[in-house]
């Protein structure tokens, strides 16, 4: 982040250099999570239970349990279980990987071309909440990183742990991040829609202990949408560094 010629004489004015392919790597590394729902489907279409595996009814942890047989009350039999928990882990480090990779100031206001972070006096910079986000998001990326090391069947509390991380860090991430992109580009609403999204559903599973009709229904409602905010997150970024990059190109050349 570099500092403006222009100071005003009650605020200063800072605008993020984003041509980096740092950035565009982190980026990047956002967009990577949507390896996911490939792993999941071929994950289904390898499952081995007495019923066929049902997304409605079925949870996302059972798809990475090690063993066949009864799991608290339900039927699990997940063949291809090594290949749903290498998802998880890829696409934690995945979202662990682009908070580290993009900075707080681009967090804060790079939906928008031409944006520049202004910092009045008693007020805090939009790259506070872009840091506050970023550490979200490796709360979550750590989170979904245990659950794939800590099948459900292991016995361990850590699961559930990595669980909640993934659910809330990823959840709040999104909204403080659309929140934050919600005048700079028509996808910050859709990012806090999918943060919302995602909290509300994991309210709804805490309050009732996930005793619905439908808990695959409930759980992908806690997990989907931060799966997609975070995509729309990467790919709102890595266009807005495409384009810096290829303007700076067409300059220096």
């Amino acid at each position: 982040m570099t500092a403006s010629s222009t100071t005003a004489p009650r605020e200063l004015i800072y605008v993020p250099d984003v041509a980096s392919t740092r950035f565009y790597l982190g980026a990047l590394a956002k967009l990577s999570v949507l390896q996911y729902f490939v792993a999941e489907a071929a994950v289904i279409g390898a499952w081995a239970g007495k019923e066929p595996y049902s997304r409605r009814t079925g949870y996302i942890s059972d798809l990475g349990a090690l063993g066949c047989g009864g799991f608290s009350g339900r039927d699990v039999c997940s063949p291809a279980h090594l290949l749903m928990d290498a998802s998880f882990v890829v696409q934690g480090i995945g979202m662990m990987v682009g908070a580290l990779l993009l900075s707080s100031a681009v967090i804060g206001i790079a939906g928008r071309a031409g944006a520049r972070l202004v910092v009045a006096p008693g007020q805090r910079s939009p790259s506070a909440a872009g840091l506050v986000a970023r550490s979200l998001s490796l709360v979550a990326g750590a989170g979904t990183v245990v659950v794939g090391l800590v099948p459900e069947d292991t016995g361990s509390r850590w699961h559930l742990a990595g669980a909640l991380m993934y659910f809330a860090g990823g959840g709040l991430a999104l909204v403080l991040t659309g929140w934050l992109w919600r005048r700079q580009t028509p996808l910050g609403w859709f990012i806090l829609a999918c943060g919302a999204v995602s909290l509300a559903a994991l309210i709804t599973g805490g309050g009732t202990g996930m005793r619905v009709p439908e808990p695959g229904t409930l759980e992908r409602l806690m997990g989907y949408p931060i799966t997609i905010g975070m995509a729309a997150l990467g790919l709102v970024l890595a266009q807005r560094v495409r384009r810096e990059l290829a303007a700076r190109k067409v300059s220096a050349g």
